[in-house]
C-alpha cells in the first residue's frame, strides 16, 4: 500500500479542493477521477482479494477489488464465511433459552441483542419489567455501547498505525467488562437481560464500582482525543475518505453512526423510545461531511453521551425487584423452592417446558452500537418461537462499501473498511 501523494492530501489535514469529476458525486473530495476504460485498459486491471482475516479489515469480510494502478474502480464485498444459523437455532429453543444464542449474534454488543429480543417477547406477553430492572437495562446497554465503540476505536486506529490507541481503548473496555462480570459472572455473552427483568440484582458494591469507573472515564477520553483529533496523519487518512452523502446513506438503508455521520438525525432511542429513554437528556451527534473522520467523531461523541445517560440512570436507580413476580414466567427464588411445593413445581415446569407465549407477531427495534437492530418475532402459541428474524445493521453498513471505496486509492480501503464497524457474527447469522 502506498502513501498518498503530498499534493493530493495536505499534511495539515485540510481537505483538497475537488476536481470537476469529483464534484459529480457530491462530497467525494478524496476520490480520483476514473474514466471508463477501453478493452486494453480493462485487461490491465488487477484484481485483489482483501481478507478475510481478523482483526485487521474486520472479521470474516472479504472484499474483491479491481484496481487501475492504485485506484479502486470496483469493490465487491463478500460475506458468508461464517454462518452459525442463529435465527433457526433460536426457533428450536425455549423462549428463555434463545437468549443465549441471540447473545452471540454480535459478540461486541450481546446485551443490546438481549434487550431487543426480550422486549419483543415481552410485547407478545403483554409484560413489563419492574422499574429497577428497566433502569439496569439502560445502564448495561449504554455501557455496552461504550465498550463496543472502544473496540472499534482501538482496532480502527491500529489499522491506520496508531498502536498506542489500541492499548488505551482496550484498557478502558476492561473496566466495563469487569462491571459485567461483577453483575452477571460473565465478561462476554452474559445473557444478563431476561424475559421479565434481569438475571439477578447487582451486588451491593457494584454501584460504587460503577461510579469509580465513570469518574475516571472523561480524562481517559481526553487522552484519546489528544492523540487523534488533530493528529496530522489521522486527519490525512480520514478527512474526505469514504464520503457518503445523506441521500446515499438513506438510499442504502444505513442507520446508526454511519447514517448520522452523513447528517441524518435518526436515533431509535429518540424516534421510538424504549426502556424509558424519553426520560434521559442526551444529544444525538451528527456529522456534516459524511467521511471517515465524521464517523470517528460521531462515535467518540456517542461514548460521551452514553456516559451521561449512565450517570442519569444510576442517580435514579431505586431499590426494588428486578424480575416480575409471575411464577409462570420467572423462576421462583431458591429460598422459596426449598419450602414451597408449588414453587418447586413451577421451577420444574419452567426448566423442562418453559412457558407458552400467546400467538402473534411483533417487531421491536433498538439502537445498537452499529445502528438499528430489529427483532421480528412470531409466536404460534407454543413454548418456542415460531419465527425469529433479525434486521442486522452491519449488513447494510457492508453494502455501502462500494459507494465509499470506488474512486479511492487502495491504501484508503483500510480506513473505509474500518469505519463501517461491521461485526460479522451479526451479518452471517
Amino acid at each position: 500500500m502506498s502513501v498518498r501523494e503530498p499534493k493530493e492530501r495536505e499534511r495539515n489535514g485540510a481537505v483538497p479542493v475537488p476536481s470537476e469529476a469529483a464534484r459529480s458525486r457530491p462530497g467525494d473530495v478524496g476520490r480520483r477521477e476514473v474514466d471508463l476504460p477501453d478493452e486494453d485498459a480493462a485487461a490491465d486491471r488487477m484484481t485483489l482479494s482483501i481478507g478475510p482475516h481478523h482483526p485487521s479489515t474486520h472479521g470474516v469480510l472479504r472484499v474483491v477489488v479491481e484496481l487501475e494502478g492504485e485506484t479502486v474502480v470496483r469493490a465487491t464485498p463478500e460475506v458468508g464465511f461464517l454462518h452459525t444459523g442463529i435465527e433457526k437455532n433460536a426457533e428450536n429453543l425455549l423462549w428463555q433459552q434463545a437468549i443465549t444464542v441471540i447473545d452471540r449474534m454480535d459478540y461486541l454488543s450481546p446485551l443490546s441483542n438481549n434487550l431487543g429480543y426480550v422486549l419483543a417477547v415481552e410485547k407478545l406477553l403483554g409484560l413489563e419489567a419492574p422499574e429497577r430492572a428497566r433502569v439496569l437495562r439502560v445502564i448495561m446497554v449504554e455501557l455496552q455501547r461504550i465498550a463496543s465503540h472502544l473496540v472499534w476505536l482501538g482496532t480502527n486506529a491500529l489499522d491506520l498505525g496508531a498502536q498506542s490507541v489500541y492499548f488505551y481503548s482496550f484498557d478502558m473496555r476492561e473496566g466495563i467488562l469487569d462491571l459485567f462480570e461483577e453483575a452477571s459472572g460473565a465478561r462476554m455473552n452474559p445473557s444478563y437481560i431476561r424475559i421479565g427483568g434481569v438475571m439477578r440484582d447487582v451486588p451491593p458494591t457494584w454501584e460504587e464500582m460503577l461510579r469509580a469507573y465513570l469518574k475516571g472515564f472523561p480524562p481517559r477520553m481526553r487522552q484519546l482525543r489528544d492523540l487523534l483529533d488533530r493528529n496530522p496523519i489521522w486527519l490525512d487518512r480520514t478527512r474526505g475518505i469514504g464520503v457518503l452523502t445523506a441521500q446515499q446513506a438513506i438510499a442504502l438503508g444505513l442507520t446508526g453512526p454511519m447514517l448520522r455521520a452523513s447528517g441524518v438525525n435518526y436515533d431509535v432511542r429518540r424516534a421510538f423510545p424504549y426502556c424509558g429513554y424519553e426520560r434521559y437528556a442526551f444529544q444525538v451527534p451528527l456529522g456534516s461531511r459524511g467521511d471517515a473522520y465524521d464517523r470517528y467523531q460521531v462515535r467518540m461523541q456517542e461514548m460521551e453521551e452514553s456516559l451521561g445517560i449512565v450517570q442519569q440512570a444510576l442517580d435514579e436507580l431505586e431499590p426494588g425487584p428486578v424480575m416480575v413476580e409471575d411464577r409462570k414466567i420467572a423462576l421462583p427464588p431458591k429460598e422459596e423452592v426449598r419450602v414451597s411445593m408449588e414453587a418447586l413445581i413451577h421451577h420444574f415446569k419452567l426448566v423442562a417446558h418453559g412457558f407458552d407465549v400467546p400467538p402473534g407477531a411483533v417487531y421491536q427495534a433498538l439502537e445498537s452500537p452499529r445502528g438499528e437492530i430489529g427483532f421480528y418475532v412470531v409466536s404460534d402459541g407454543g413454548n418456542r418461537p415460531w419465527r425469529v428474524r433479525v434486521r442486522p445493521p452491519s449488513f447494510y453498513n457492508v453494502q455501502a462499501i462500494p459507494a465509499m471505496a470506488e474512486g479511492h486509492l487502495v491504501a484508503d480501503l483500510v480506513s473505509i473498511l474500518a469505519t463501517t464497524d461491521p461485526v460479522f457474527g451479526e451479518v452471517d447469522r
